[in-house]
């Protein structure tokens, strides 16, 4: 097994700078796995991960599908896109991340016509328990383990304050909103004061520029109002590019992303152009980042962590598939083989189990400051 990370240093985003043998033969038997993801419109580096994993294996044995931007008024399109997968007989796995609203009900209707197909679930916005009986295995960050995280790191990076940038559908998760809590209970005991702002939801009506800006806009006036020594955090992807951008213009501080990665909006926001032949190598861009931010005076005022955890949910999640299909598994949920594989490709997150469910993954790892 070859890993994307050494170090901790993530080839995700081109294949030629991955894996120096080239693409892994699993089989020459017919086989597929189904990749759903979001569109490139949501979170890029996601599309570009099952990108990344088709060609490794060839367009013949993994097939590429994404749920709609506006996932919440079209779960129907979700579903018909997990179907569609679940029809070819060929198909053996199915790898969605993000999980989102719909997903439950795909899963239920693959099950009915499909039992045999085995479904890994990354980053999901439904019911915990309920994600944890549908799929065999499930992964998300340890979101419970970062309200504490998030609120102790803004506060050694010298923030006085935290401002929670999120909407009602994401506080209706109950992993979201129990970090929400936690942070604002730790950053209190810190001595730190909170500040939840509500953003418009991009699935809403103004969809994603709606809400990119609304952050464009609002970042300044909480500067203005709350001091530069604040901390932004936001709960959505689309956020992402704009709030770092802004944070940066504004000299504020800006502690992660909601899916931490420095692939995640980062090179955008800061103006980096990745030519061709530094795509996917995670040492060169961050060090890009660090040049970046230097130059823009914000040394210790910006961070991430330093591996991609949705990509890596991809990549463990399609690999461990790849086991499965060939029999190098024991059973669908092989809880040693997946550690293993998941701390190989991220160089060593720290993996926990949700309450009494063993096959979903909480995933956390420590920050790096620039």
């Amino acid at each position: 097994m070859k890993r994307i990370f050494g170090f901790m240093v993530l080839a995700a985003l081109a294949t030629s700078t991955v894996f120096a043998g080239g693409r892994q033969e699993a089989s020459a038997d017919a086989w597929k796995i189904g990749i759903l993801t979001g569109t490139v419109t949501q979170n890029e580096e996601e599309y570009r991960m099952a990108e990344q994993m088709q060609q490794e294996f060839g367009a013949e044995h993994i097939e590429i599908r994404t749920y709609p931007d506006r996932f919440m008024q079209e779960q129907e399109t979700t579903i018909s896109q997990m179907m569609a997968l679940a029809s070819d007989p060929a198909m053996k796995a199915i790898v969605m991340v993000q999980a989102v609203p719909g997903t439950a009900a795909a899963v239920d209707r693959v099950r009915e016509v499909r039992p045999d197909i085995l479904i890994i679930l990354g980053a999901p916005q439904e019911d915990p328990d309920l994600i944890a009986r549908r799929g065999d295995i499930v992964f998300d960050t340890n979101n419970i383990g970062r309200g504490y995280q998030i609120a102790e790191h803004a506060n050694n990076m010298g923030a006085e304050t935290l401002v929670h940038y999120s909407f009602p559908r994401h506080m209706s998760i109950e992993f979201l909103a129990q970090r929400r809590d936690l942070m604002k209970e730790r950053a209190e005991q810190l001595g730190m004061r909170f500040v939840e702002v509500d953003a418009p939801d991009p699935t809403g009506d103004a969809g994603v520029p709606g809400t990119q800006q609304f952050i464009n806009e609002d970042v300044s006036r909480q500067v203005a109002r709350l001091g530069k020594d604040t901390a932004f955090f936001g709960t959505n992807c689309s956020m992402m590019e704009p709030l770092i951008r802004q944070t940066v213009s504004n000299k504020a501080i800006f502690p992660v992303q909601c899916c931490p990665s420095p692939y995640h909006a980062m090179p955008g926001a800061l103006g980096i152009s990745v030519p061709s032949d530094k795509q996917g190598n995670l040492e060169w861009i961050m060090g890009e980042i660090g040049n970046a931010v230097a130059e823009a005076d914000m040394q210790g005022r910006v961070a991430t962590w330093p591996a991609p955890i949705n990509m890596a949910m991809i990549q463990a999640g399609t690999y461990y598939a790849v086991d499965y299909i060939q029999g190098r598994t024991s059973g669908k949920v092989d809880d040693a083989a997946m550690r293993q594989k998941f701390i190989e490709i991220t160089g060593g997150a720290d993996l926990s189990t949700y309450g009494d469910h063993s096959n979903f993954y909480l995933v956390l790892l420590d920050h790096h400051i620039f």
